[in-house]
């Protein structure tokens, strides 16, 4: 079977179950996927593109560590998450992706100081859990919710379809084992 073949059936497969597959921007674990998008399709070529840009400026500004800060998009809205070194350094991350073309409003959840490899590792089995946990729930369409976390601090970005899914979310995050707080950047877009 070619790669041509194989990608119809995906594409096959995801739309017989009423979803959209599309690739979206860049965490700190890679590509996360969305499906069922509620979003206009200007912004869901718009966002990955913010995204990609403000990640771009950040990695060229040797001032900072741009390559620890991760950079979500939902509606021209940017959100960086991640640990930095001084408030400084967080304050000047958020000028930069505040200076790039289509950000309407930038969200500042970096934390300053640092995480340790145990750490790391702690962060990512918990996001792990959470998206597991999101996968198996009734009512949530899972791949539309970034999952982020560092120092145990967990925040939720993407669109979902009404407020009762929010909650649900939320409410698996902040009982999952090592949760220590829980960020919304949801925005809730009904279908």
């Amino acid at each position: 079977m070619n790669i041509y073949t194989k990608v119809l059936i995906i594409v096959m497969v995801f739309s017989l179950a009423g979803c959209t597959p599309i690739l979206i921007g860049t965490g700190a674990t890679g590509a996360y996927k969305v499906s069922s998008d509620e979003r206009t399709m200007g912004d869901m070529w718009n966002d990955p593109a913010i995204t990609a840009k403000v990640k771009t400026q950040l990695i060229k500004d040797t001032t900072i560590q741009g390559r620890k800060i991760d950079v979500d998009t939902v509606e021209g809205v940017v959100t960086l998450s991640g640990v930095v070194r001084t408030r400084a350094e967080a304050d000047y991350a958020v000028k930069i992706a505040s200076m790039v073309s289509g950000v309407k409003r930038v969200t500042d959840n970096l934390q300053v100081g640092s995480r340790s490899a145990g750490q790391l590792l702690d962060d990512s089995v918990l996001a792990n859990k959470i998206k597991a946990k999101f996968v198996g729930e009734a009512g949530i369409r899972s791949l539309n919710i970034d999952v982020d976390v560092y120092r145990g601090v967990v925040t939720l970005t993407g669109i979902v379809g009404s407020e009762v899914e929010k909650k649900k979310a939320i409410d698996i995050a902040k009982v999952t084992a090592g949760t220590v707080r829980v960020v919304d950047n949801m925005t809730v877009k009904a279908p």
